[in-house]
Formats: C-alpha cells, sequence, structure tokens
C-alpha cells in the first residue's frame, strides 16, 4: 500500500523514496486521477474492464449519442500534413477555432477573433504549460479547491508567485465580483486562474456575474485565464447563453486584442474527443505570440493530421447538435449520481452547476470510511475509483503543511462513464456504506 501523509489528512506522500531514482532527479507526484488509476491497476483494474466502476474517470464516454453528429473513426492524411505543423497550428483550424467563438458568442460585436489569437496544443496540460512559460514576475491567484494538474503547473514554472484563494463548501465554493476586486487590489494579484463550470465542484459563473470579471479584469489589468474545458457540460439555466446553454468568457470581451482574457478549451471535454488532444487558447494576439513561442520550445507543436481532422468538428452547427445530444445524456446521469449520493449520507455542499462531477463529503459516513483516502481504499475493494478531496487543494511547493487539508473528506465522483457503469459504481458504494456501517453495529452489539 502505498505511504500516507498523516499531516495532511492521509493523502499521499509526494516525496517517498524511489530505489534507484539518481538524486539529480526529484520526486514527481501523480495528479489526481492518474494516482488513483494507477493505484487501482495494483488492486487488478484495466481499462475497458466492464467489472469495474471508475467513478474517478476524467474524461466522458466517447461513443455515439442519439442526435449528436456521426463519431470519427478514421483519419486520412494528406501526405503534405506529414511533416511537423506549425507551433502555433495549422492556419485552418485556427480560423476555424476563431470563427466558432465569433458565431457562437460574439455576434454583432465589433472586435472579433481571427487566427491570430489562437494558439493550438497538443492537449490542455501543453496548452497550460504555455501559459505558465509566458507568465511574467506576477502574483497568480487560484482557488481551493480547484483542478489537481494546476498544482504541479505552478509549482514547476517559478518565474510568479501561485497566491490560494480560499472558497468555502458552506457557501457553495461561491467568489463575487466584490471579493475579486479586493483580492486584485489588495493581493497585488496580476492574474487569476480558474477553471469554469469548475473541477471538482461544479460552480459556474455566467451571465451577468461573468460580464463582471470581465469588465474588473479589463479595468485592474488583472488577465482572467479562463479554463473552460466543461463549459458545454452546463446545468444552470444561463439567460443569455442560448440554447443549449454553453458559457465562455468570450461574450463578454471587448476588444480580442486588449482584453486580459485568456481562455483554454479543446476536443477532451467539450467534444468527447480526449485522445486526440487538441486543445487551444484564444486571446490578444501579443499574448497568443508570446504563448506560440513557448512552445516551440516546450513541446515543438502538435500533431498536423490530427488538427486537420478537427476543423469540420468545429463547425458551429455541428457543435450545438453535439452539445443538446451531451446535456441530454449527462443531466439525467447527474440527477442519478446526486440522488443516490445525498441517499447514501454523502453531504453536498453544491448540486453541480455544471461538469460531469459531483464533490462529496464522506464526514457523515462511518468513521472508517469518514475520509476521502479510507473511502477510496475501500472502494477498491468493491471494484470503485474515486478521487480523494486532497488532490483538489492545489498547493505548489507544498507550502501549507502540517495540517489537515480542508477537503480530506471529500471525493469526486465522476458521471463521465456510460450510466450502466455510474448506476453499478454506485450499487456497490451503497453496499460498501450499508456493510461498514453494519459491521460498527455489529461490533457495538
Amino acid at each position: 500500500m502505498t505511504a500516507t501523509n498523516p499531516t495532511n489528512g492521509d493523502a499521499p506522500r509526494g516525496d517517498d523514496p524511489a530505489p534507484g531514482r539518481p538524486q539529480a532527479f526529484r520526486p514527481v507526484p501523480r495528479t489526481g486521477v492518474i494516482y488513483v488509476v494507477t493505484e487501482a491497476a495494483a488492486a487488478g483494474y484495466r481499462s475497458g474492464d466492464e467489472s469495474w466502476s471508475n467513478l474517478g474517470q476524467g474524461m466522458p464516454e466517447t461513443g455515439p449519442f442519439p442526435g449528436a453528429p456521426p463519431r470519427v473513426e478514421r483519419i486520412p492524411i494528406d501526405p503534405a500534413d506529414q511533416e511537423y505543423a506549425p507551433i502555433a497550428g495549422v492556419p485552418e483550424l485556427r480560423e476555424a477555432i476563431a470563427d466558432l467563438y465569433n458565431r457562437l458568442y460574439r455576434r454583432g460585436a465589433r472586435s472579433r477573433y481571427t487566427a491570430e489569437n489562437v494558439c493550438v496544443a497538443s492537449g490542455g496540460r501543453v496548452a497550460l504549460a504555455r501559459v505558465a512559460v509566458a507568465l511574467g514576475s506576477i502574483h497568480l491567484g487560484h482557488f481551493l479547491p480547484d483542478y489537481t494538474a494546476y498544482e504541479e503547473l505552478l509549482d514547476v514554472f517559478r518565474a510568479f508567485t501561485p497566491i490560494p484563494i480560499l472558497l468555502e463548501g458552506d457557501r457553495g465554493y461561491e467568489f463575487t465580483v466584490h471579493e475579486l476586486r479586493k483580492e486584485v487590489l489588495g493581493r497585488g494579484l496580476g492574474a487569476l486562474l480558474f477553471s469554469n463550470p469548475c473541477n471538482p465542484t461544479g460552480k459556474l459563473v455566467a451571465g451577468e456575474e461573468l460580464a463582471a470579471w470581465a469588465a474588473t479584469a479589463r479595468e485592474l489589468d488583472c488577465t482572467l485565464i479562463v479554463d473552460e474545458f466543461y463549459s458545454h457540460y452546463v446545468w444552470s439555466r444561463v439567460a443569455d447563453a442560448g440554447d443549449p446553454p454553453l458559457v465562455s468568457a468570450a461574450r463578454y470581451v471587448e476588444d480580442v486584442n486588449r482584453d486580459p482574457v485568456i481562455i483554454l478549451d479543446g476536443l477532451t471535454k467539450n467534444w468527447r474527443y480526449p485522445g486526440w488532444r487538441v486543445a487551444w487558447a484564444l486571446g490578444p494576439k501579443p499574448v497568443v505570440e508570446a504563448i506560440a513561442s513557448a512552445g516551440s520550445f516546450l513541446d515543438g507543436g502538435g500533431s498536423r493530421p490530427v488538427q486537420r481532422a478537427a476543423i469540420p468538428l468545429l463547425e458551429p452547427q455541428a457543435t450545438l447538435e453535439e452539445t443538446r445530444a451531451l446535456a441530454a445524456v449527462f443531466r439525467r446521469k447527474r440527477d442519478l449520481t446526486l440522488a443516490r449520493l445525498r441517499a447514501m449520507g454523502f453531504r453536498v455542499e453544491l448540486a453541480p452547476e455544471g461538469t460531469f462531477y459531483v464533490f462529496a463529503s464522506a464526514r457523515d459516513l462511518p468513521p472508517d470510511i469518514a475520509t476521502g483516502m479510507k473511502l477510496f481504499r475501500a472502494a477498491l475493494e468493491r471494484r470503485v475509483i474515486l478521487v480523494p478531496g486532497t488532490f483538489f487543494d492545489v498547493n505548489p511547493g507544498k507550502r501549507r503543511a502540517g495540517y489537515p487539508s480542508r477537503f480530506r473528506h471529500h471525493v469526486r465522483v465522476s458521471f463521465g462513464p456510460g450510466e450502466a457503469s455510474v448506476a453499478a459504481g454506485l450499487d456497490r458504494l451503497e453496499g460498501l456504506i450499508a456493510d461498514v456501517g453494519a459491521g460498527r453495529a455489529g461490533a457495538r452489539a
């Protein structure tokens, strides 16, 4: 069993000795999903094994949906596409991305995105890394909790100083524009990085509230770096977001080449093609040029054939059809997961307004499974995978040490898998909780 650190709410240690590792190399921790899948593999899990339910899954199901465009099954390769792709992406794809945002969010706007506002990268983490490299010596705000991969990203690139901003579950993880102003003015934030909707809580900033955030960023020159990878999974109706609900900060940008708003998205979640590793950053031309320059030494650019194949997927009508189809499937799974978890005794501070996750507290479950890590370990024995909440307590450099994680009782439960697998996993969780409770009752008797 992997060693744990009791001072951090039984979270996995990142400094365990590794026999055979030369002293020149530091220990590199696994992010949440990678960690839990690795541990599950040691317990017998294999991808595609239907006897397991991966409720830790960070990707959506990828099969066909009623009413959605046909899934791509083959990619033709033009001989010319055997060459390297441009670092910023093939021009036709960049144009398609710019056109998508203009047609979905900027009809009638005087300022329009062009290909020069787009930088394509091989996946969301690569796009984030490029942005991080391009940042200057600033204070970079980030929320707690938020996406697990931010932790190592904010630690490795040292030009900026990460500034944590605590969100409270008993307030529904709310963060107002008034609080944003206080953080920018009080802590001197040069930028704020956040996922919207938030992974893991499902908190959504949209409509007039998101417009106010964009206006504040413009006024105070604080760059919003908005991770919109779940922006088509929106469960709260937004008055100005159209049908189906689509949320993007791009709607509230006044000047695409001056407003300090950087948007990150890709095919991974919203188009359900995680294996394609096609993502992009959208923002002012000078920033995009810097991000592309970072890519020239970080990763060298993406796959030219795959980028070419992605272009038809980004046609606006096809995008809307895909979003309507996934909304019907995932809303049903969302409601099922939320209702079942609450009935089992989990505490859910916020019903997810977006994403395909429920961030639930196990605090009220029997003590033997009342933390995320204890529940994760016990669930593995029932062939269920969860992600403990401590992974979302983004702590670059482990500067906050010596006390339990604020999210040690939480788990992130994914309804990304197919509905049958989600239901089976919830059944096993329910059985686990009942068995543990009965065991303790029997011991007391």
